[in-house]
């Protein structure tokens, strides 16, 4: 088509004035687009736009490469490159072709360009900022070109290029530094001239933001790996930047974690304040919040914190769509969402939803806890699931844990026919998971995949056995426990380091589950015997439990109290002597599940340390008289 047209223009400047107003029409066009709210005629014709500057950018690439024309076409090959980034709200590996082909085409004007294999794109860089003969004109284009350079490389972290590209920038002749942000802040893009080409963006523009993006995603990495006041730097950087609305959030959230971890909850507290004024979203800070007033011990206030959290993730379910269609490159594009391990993850509403109801099962409050859990396992359960498959690995609780915790939760407030409900509901959708009886030597395979199904199954019986205890039905609640013993002593996980997640931030291993379930089902039978004054059948419980797990304290205490209801003070008095110089067990780098711990607190005998101390002097005493 060019090749067409040129013959019949009489002046090179003519055939430029006439690419320069073809650039400069699209440019106000994809301006006029970008003012107004998004529609699917508005997407349209920025695709059309788009498809302008492709084919503006093709004519200009099919002449030899000229000096005249190069501010044009580099402008030109810009104006390509955001739009097409804008549209497709990323940067894809092609852009990348792009900037090379750019770069070339200024090398081929100098005759400076080697054979394309022996070309990287940091050696391209330095030859073309390097060369003396570049006219000052084709400066800003070439700085608008870096700045998109800079952003593809920070994207795909190749940040020593990055580094060296904007010492060339600056016309620094030292040694790479570690820190990129003085060489962003020193790096000024010389300003377009009037009679330039319109650009999209222009160079100073797209460092502002460059710079505001790369502070933000550095102050957050060192925020992970515990550079605490590098991360306060960086992330104030950030805050004085460009920051949007919705990136200030962020960012304030993200001061307030740090000075939270730097021990200044207080300050912390003011950059959640901010951020909640911004009122671009509140979720981010309410779950902050949460965890500074947590590590403050103001339960009533984190709790708040986390009621507020559920309802603002309700609100913000459906997403919100701008208000206008962004054809620009700002800073939200150039920051990656926040995964499960960022500072910036808030998640969803079950999981905030669960959050709060762990919360209030572990701070004694059951009644909360109770209608927290109902209203949770509602909104997860509430669809028609043909079959249940739970995760063998998971970030956070899986529905039988949630199911547990349910149980636990109403047993705690008293509600013992609901629990027994909500475990009936979870054995009908787990019990199908476990190998048949008679095939129980060959479950290795299985239990491998589902390491926890034996155990949630079995935790299942011992929660019920525990609401038929509160309701007084003693035969029940013995039957219940008997056969949780039986699953979990046929349940024997292999592999320790395997682990699933649970309701705690720390994992907990299958056999040190399984070993606490037996000694809590052990524990709870012994007392329905003792209840009904069968201490011999107690007394083989409570002492099986103190062999499962040495120097447990509960164990120790109700098999020293059903010795010496038996009269059998000497035998008592040569295990209170033994239990003496066992180690207690804790196992304190693994943490159990919520369920669990729940469980085992509801037999926990209280004062249960000055209670054995009183416990062996008596007995010594007796026994020397």
């Amino acid at each position: 088509m060019s090749s067409q047209i040129i013959p019949a223009l009489p002046k090179t400047s003519s055939i430029l004035d006439l690419w320069r107003e073809k650039n400069d029409h699209l440019v106000r066009q994809a301006k006029l687009t970008g003012d107004s709210r998004p529609s699917l005629r508005r997407q349209q014709l920025a695709q059309d736009t788009l498809e302008g500057f492709k084919e503006l950018l093709i004519t200009l690439q099919g002449l030899p490469a000229a000096v005249p024309a190069l501010p044009l076409e580099l402008t030109v090959t810009c104006n390509y490159i955001i739009l097409r980034a804008s549209l497709a709200q990323d940067f894809t590996e092609d852009l990348t072709q792009d900037v090379q082909r750019g770069l070339e085409r200024v090398l081929e004007t100098h005759n400076q360009l080697e054979p394309k294999s022996q070309q990287r794109l940091p050696e391209l860089w330095h030859s073309v900022l390097s060369a003396s003969s570049l006219l000052p004109e084709l400066l800003p284009a070439l700085h608008c070109l870096a700045s998109l350079q800079a952003i593809l490389w920070m994207s795909t972290d190749h940040l020593g290029d990055l580094a060296l590209l904007l010492q060339t920038l600056n016309g620094s002749q030292t040694e790479t530094s570690e820190d990129l942000l003085p060489l962003l802040k020193s790096w000024s893009p010389p300003a377009e001239k009037a009679d330039a080409p319109l650009s999209i963006q222009d160079a100073e523009s797209l460092r502002d933001v460059f710079l505001t993006a790369f502070a933000c995603r550095q102050g957050l990495q060192e925020l992970i790996t515990g550079s605490l006041p590098r991360a306060l730097s960086s992330l104030h950087e950030a805050a004085s930047g460009l920051c949007p609305p919705s990136v200030l959030v962020q960012v304030y959230t993200a001061l307030g974690t740090c000075l939270r971890k730097m021990g200044n909850p207080q300050r912390a507290l003011l950059y959640l304040t901010a951020a909640l004024k911004v009122g671009a979203t509140c979720a981010l800070p309410l779950l902050e919040a949460s965890r500074i007033y947590r590590q403050l011990g103001d339960t009533a206030a984190e709790l708040e914190s986390l009621e507020l959290l559920v309802e603002a993730l309700s609100a913000t379910h459906s997403p919100i769509h701008s208000s206008t269609l962004k054809l620009l490159i700002e800073v939200e594009l150039l920051l990656p969402q926040p995964g499960p391990s960022s500072p910036l993850h808030c998640g969803t509403q079950s999981q905030a939803k669960h959050l709060l109801a762990s919360r209030c099962l572990q701070t004694g409050r059951a009644e909360d806890a109770a209608e927290h859990y109902l209203d949770l396992l509602a909104m997860l359960l509430g669809g028609s699931e043909p079959g249940f498959s739970p995760p063998t690995s998971s970030t956070g609780s899986c529905i039988p844990e949630l199911c547990l915790e349910a149980a636990a939760a109403l047993i705690q407030a008293g509600r013992a026919p609901d629990a027994l409900t909500v475990c009936e509901e979870l054995l009908s959708r787990t019990s199908s998971l476990l190998p048949k009886m008679s095939l129980w030597e060959n479950a290795r395979k299985r239990t491998k995949e589902l390491p926890y199904c034996p155990i949630w199954v079995s935790a299942t019986h011992l929660l019920q056995g525990q609401a038929w205890s509160q309701l007084k039905a003693q035969k029940e609640a013995l039957s219940e426990f008997s056969q949780c013993l039986e699953l979990l002593f046929r349940a024997l996980p292999e592999d320790k380091e395997q682990g699933a997640g649970s309701n705690c931030e720390q994992k907990c291993r299958p056999d040190v589950a399984l070993k606490h379930l037996q000694v809590a089902a052990l524990l709870s039978r012994g007392l329905e015997w003792a209840a009904s004054n069968q201490d011999t059948k107690a007394l083989s419980d409570f002492l099986l439990s103190v062999q499962i797990c040495p120097g447990n304290r509960d164990g120790s205490f109700y098999l020293l109290q059903t010795l010496k209801r038996l009269e059998r003070k000497n035998e008592a008095a040569a295990f209170w002597q033994k239990a003496q110089t066992q180690p207690t067990q804790e196992e304190a780098t693994w943490s159990l599940p919520l369920y669990l711990e729940t469980c085992l607190s509801w037999i926990h005998p209280p004062n249960c340390e000055a209670l054995l101390e009183e416990f062996g002097t008596s007995l010594l005493e007796s026994c020397d008289l």
